[in-house]
């Protein structure tokens, strides 16, 4: 789950991250009375969840009360594109409004899980304020990478290294590595699949801060921190990855035509692999799970049907808890309540397959079935063509 950036810098916090003063508004009123209780010059950030927020214009100075109440009605209700949010945007609906500070130096900070080792690594750099991405892919050089046990979290000499590393000041290493200990620490118990700060800022006068921050909290791990449900804001989310959660199906939504029902995260990797392979573009990654139901699967087909870019609905199902006959019950039940009228191309293999095809044939209706995985990705991509032309 992504939260906003004030709420990240709100958990950092707690663990000890000094963060800049600032709050959060939702009306430029809120924003006009911020500004007046910091004083001075203030900077407004739209909160969204994307980066490349300023570049898109969701970030600007602001001097004194009257201006940022100004700043904050110009950005509170745009559409904000960013290289993030793709060309629909995101509409901004809160400002984070903070006190600017005096920079010296931005540096950057991030702990994620480096799946080759099994480890979390501390990673930094010297070159903060810029997209990780960009500085990885032309000077990864300048990434320094510190693996950490979980159970002992990172060392202070760990930390120590990596802070003389991307050129701390001497008098300013014991602040830094406050900092870098206590972002590891609160990865590790807040259950983070990323926690990132960028840019972590040097100012002038030998603070180190968290300027912005970035945090992505494992869905699995939910069930262990049920006060952070109330830090989800569905108006950053896809309506209908949404609606989708609301069933425990495992749905994202693609920018193709051909939608995909499969059961199995890796099968479903491999059924989108085998669409592109086939020439075509998968409409999204839906993952019904071992254990579906027939309501499971109906309400699975409701959403799939709602994204109007579909163009015909591949089912590839390998049965084992979930039973083919179950699944064909279902996806018959769901063709006539919903009156389907996408072509549906099925793919079934394991427990009662047989029964399951029997379902299927007696039902009356138009679905294809497929002879393995190459032959349903052929079919599913040549019937989304024929609907589209």
């Amino acid at each position: 789950m992504k939260i906003h950036e004030y709420q990240a810098k709100a958990l950092l916090a707690a663990y000890g991250v000094p963060v800049p003063r600032g709050r959060v508004a939702a009306t430029p009123e809120e924003a006009q009375a911020i500004a007046r209780e910091l004083g001075g010059k203030v900077v407004v950030k739209a909160q969204i969840h994307a980066g490349g927020r300023g570049k898109g214009g969701g970030v600007k100075l602001a001097e004194g009360d009257a201006q940022t109440g100004a700043v904050a009605g110009q950005i509170l209700g745009m559409t904000l594109i960013t290289h993030q949010t793709g060309p629909e945007g995101r509409v901004v609906h809160n400002v984070l409004v903070e006190e600017t500070l005096p920079i010296a130096k931005e540096l950057y900070l991030g702990v994620v899980l480096d799946r080759a080792i099994g480890k979390p690594v501390l990673m930094a750099s010297a070159s903060g304020g810029m997209d990780i991405e960009e500085v990885a892919a032309k000077t990864p050089e300048l990434i320094l990478k510190e693996p950490f046990n979980a159970c002992a979290g990172l060392g202070a000499w760990q930390a120590r290294k990596l802070a003389f590393g991307i050129g701390i000041p001497a008098e300013s290493v014991n602040a830094a590595v406050k900092v870098m200990t206590a972002l590891a620490k609160a990865y590790l118990e807040l259950d983070l699949t990323l926690a990132e700060i960028n840019p972590l800022v040097l100012t002038t006068d030998g603070r180190v801060l968290a300027l912005d921050a970035k945090v992505n909290i494992d869905d699995n791990a939910m069930y262990r921190h049920k006060d952070f449900a109330q830090l989800r804001d569905l108006n950053e989310e896809d309506p209908l990855e949404v609606e989708a959660s609301k069933f425990g199906l495992n749905y994202i939504k693609l920018d193709g035509n051909v939608a995909c029902m499969v059961n199995g995260a890796g099968l479903a990797m491999a059924t989108m692999d085998i669409i592109k392979y086939a020439g075509g573009s998968p409409a999204n990654f839906l993952d019904v799970g071992g254990g579906a139901n027939q309501d499971q699967i109906r309400n699975a087909f409701r959403i799939l049907i709602a994204d109007p870019h579909v163009k015909a609905v591949l089912i590839n199902i390998f049965g084992g808890i979930l039973r083919c006959d179950t699944l064909a019950n279902g996806v018959v039940t769901a063709a006539r309540e919903l009156n389907l009228q996408v072509p549906i191309v099925i793919r079934m293999e394991g427990t009662n397959v047989e029964l399951g095809r029997q379902i299927l044939r007696e039902s009356g209706l138009n679905f294809t079935v497929a002879d393995g995985m190459r032959d349903a990705a052929e079919k599913v991509v040549a019937l989304a063509g024929a609907v589209a032309a």
